[in-house]
């Protein structure tokens, strides 16, 4: 009888353990997966660029700038950025050319319907860059 006693003991204590393993796991997938949601969030609002009116309407907004001062911080923020473009226009092209030849080595590990796939999520990509630099 005692013996019978320890086995439903030991089943029920190894259904428990069991039990929690199953909530902990359930628990820190959750938790785990917020985590990285909010970490794509956040590398996508750093890596998004804001054109010229939307940080001139965020700093109105913010500061109550007046009309002379959105011309002149327009004024600033073209000024910079055409600096910026200058600074960094002599890395175009081998900024290019390695953007390319990572393409290649990536389409060299695909199979022929991957690399159709790759090849339309490259021209997404591409139009999206375009359009970015646009602003």
């Amino acid at each position: 009888m005692a013996s019978r006693n320890a086995r439903l003991e030991a089943a029920a204590l190894v259904f428990v353990v069991f039990l929690l393993g199953l909530l902990l796991g359930g628990v820190g997938s959750h938790l785990w997966d917020e985590h990285t949601q909010v970490l794509a969030e956040q590398t996508a609002q750093l890596n998004t660029k804001a054109t010229r009116d939307q940080v001139i309407n965020d700093l109105t907004q913010r500061l109550q700038l007046t009309p002379d001062q959105q011309k002149q911080i327009a004024v600033a923020i073209d000024d910079t950025r055409s600096k910026w473009q200058t600074l960094y226009a002599p890395l175009d092209a081998p900024r290019e050319q390695i953007r390319q030849q990572g393409r290649t080595n990536i389409r060299a590990v695909l199979t022929p319907d991957q690399q159709i796939k790759f090849d339309d999520f490259l021209k997404r990509l591409d139009e999206q860059r375009k359009k970015d630099a646009s602003r």
